[in-house]
């Protein structure tokens, strides 16, 4: 991938953009494999490569700059460096946050200065939906204060005249001068607060504040993968504990072919449950559950364990205490996503009465260290 941001130094987040595609896998397969070596997996799948440009879904951008002359991107050092042009994100993208550059200027929508801590508009959120059924955007708007909430009310339908599938639109408040990209209060423009998406004819939604992975092709193709792998296992009940939108849980009920399956999707976020609970109710899976609550205390609490526990922490990993809990009730199987390979290891350590059965790397990040991970662990008999 060729990127002129990288190559006059003013954006070096992609900091493995100079090495060829193949030996970035390869190299993340090599440290996969030493990280994964002493639990012995019985069966290591080659990596999934991702597209290498155009593959990420969402962009985050401080809006910088002048009223006259909004920026939006980041700021590093002296340098304030407009991403409108980045080739991470998809042409559609791109000549979108173009037009929204256009109208925080027309509007007169003041950029946040950071050190002065004057100034209103702090960040531009776009999420892109795009998959071979669907193809839609949200754009979310962070301000300080609720100054201008009634200037984007009266006029954010010029953005959707311009932009014909802009499905969501809505106004975060994050008043703190604090390096938080997101304020608690978000107030819906738009008739819908659902930006829909398909994957593997299974409709999931996002809301604004729902996770939702950041690279869709990958994505698509990791949970169809999760859902092979567990299509021939005994399996009558499920926690999906992390759970999201439900992505990993609706895919593995559906591929199953099981109506009578049991399903408990446990995820913090009330914005994630919604669009879960959505998802289920339309594939017409009335016995699935899916509750806002904490996975860990969720699990202790219970008296009935499941056959198979979904996990899909974040970064910090599952922890000690969920994973030592499950080493104790000894579900029969635990398929595992992981984006950090380093809370895997940890995690994985406390779980020696299981298998490590399978493993697959995700490229979800081109050009960069990270990688996702999912692995398939069986009870020891």
């Amino acid at each position: 991938m060729q990127c002129r941001y990288y190559e006059q130094q003013k954006c070096l987040s992609c900091h493995w953009i100079e090495h060829p595609y193949q030996k970035q896998l390869e190299q993340k397969q090599h440290k996969l494999l030493q990280q994964l070596i002493d639990f012995n997996p019985q069966e290591v799948k080659d990596p999934f490569a991702s597209h290498q440009s155009a593959f990420r879904n969402k962009a985050k951008m401080a809006v910088l700059g002048t009223v006259e002359k909004p920026v939006l991107g980041i700021q590093t050092g002296e340098w304030v460096v407009d991403l409108c042009d980045c080739p991470l994100y998809s042409t559609p993208m791109r000549n979108i946050l173009k037009i929204v550059r256009s109208y925080i200027r027309k509007q007169g929508l003041v950029p946040y200065n950071i050190n002065k801590r004057k100034g209103e508009l702090k960040f531009v959120i776009i999420t892109e939906s795009a998959s071979s059924q669907t193809n839609g955007f949200m754009l979310r708007f962070v301000l300080k204060s609720h100054k201008f909430v009634e200037k984007i009310k009266n006029s954010f339908k010029s953005l959707q005249d311009k932009i014909g599938n802009l499905d969501v639109v809505s106004i975060n408040i994050q008043p703190n001068h604090a390096a938080i990209l997101e304020g608690d209060e978000e107030i819906v423009l738009t008739n819908t607060p659902f930006l829909p998406i398909t994957l593997n004819q299974i409709p999931l939604y996002i809301k604004s504040q729902s996770f939702f992975q950041t690279n869709t092709y990958v994505a698509e193709n990791l949970y169809k993968t999760a859902s092979d792998w567990v299509t021939n296992l005994p399996i009558h009940s499920i926690w999906d504990l992390f759970c999201g939108v439900g992505g990993f849980g609706l895919h593995c009920v559906n591929h199953l072919h099981n109506h009578s399956i049991e399903l408990t999707g446990i995820e913090i976020s009330p914005d994630a449950i919604e669009c879960a609970s959505k998802s289920a109710h339309k594939l017409g899976f009335e016995q699935l559950s899916f509750k806002s609550l904490d996975a860990t205390q969720y699990a202790i609490a219970q008296q009935k364990i499941p056959d198979l526990v979904l996990l899909n922490p974040p970064r910090r990993g599952a922890g000690t205490l969920l994973m030592q809990y499950l080493e104790q009730v000894k579900p029969n199987y635990i398929l595992y996503s992981s984006c950090n390979l380093n809370s895997l290891v940890e995690d994985l350590k406390i779980l020696p009465n299981y298998q490590l059965t399978k493993v697959q790397l995700f490229d979800m990040f081109p050009h960069t260290a990270h990688m996702e991970v999912l692995v398939l662990l069986t009870l020891k008999k």
